[in-house]
């Protein structure tokens, strides 16, 4: 393993690709955290499937991937969902170290002019994987990345 200050080679073997990771680790891993996400922000169920692109008609597709996450092959699509989200909590828990303000700011109103007085979740439940991508990179931003 390569220490943090080293530049990792992707032909090293020391980065793997998506595609080279076992999907049900991969799969199951996200579940998890994922559902963790879920719980600390409060959402509805179909909250967290609408972060995900689920809509009526896919549903039944995430309700197998929560129960056995493995046995779901999602698209890459899911994962850049899942990646942004994933993204958009550590961003909060970086900025707001006290896990209930970091936990609670994704509902409240926001002045910025992203957020047009809305909350970020309000943005992110636009349904458009944009949205995530916008909360993330503002997120990012507020982080002076």
């Amino acid at each position: 393993m390569p220490k943090i200050s080293q530049k990792l080679d992707p032909s090293s073997g020391d980065i793997k690709r998506l595609e080279d990771i076992d999907p049900q680790h991969l799969s199951a891993a996200a579940a998890r955290t994922f559902a963790n996400i879920v719980e600390a922000w409060g959402l509805k169920q179909t909250e967290a499937m609408t972060l995900l692109g689920f809509d009526s008609t896919t549903k039944s597709t995430y309700y197998k991937w929560k129960r056995d996450p493995g046995s779901v092959k999602l698209p890459k699509e899911k994962y850049e969902r899942l990646s942004y989200v994933f993204g958009i909590y550590k961003a909060l828990a970086v900025l707001l170290p006290d896990k209930t303000a970091a936990d609670a700011w994704i509902k409240k109103p926001n002045s910025a002019s992203l957020f047009n007085d809305q909350s970020a979740l309000s943005r992110m439940l636009s349904g458009n994987v944009a949205d995530l991508f916008v909360v993330r990179q503002y997120l990012d931003a507020q982080r002076g990345w």
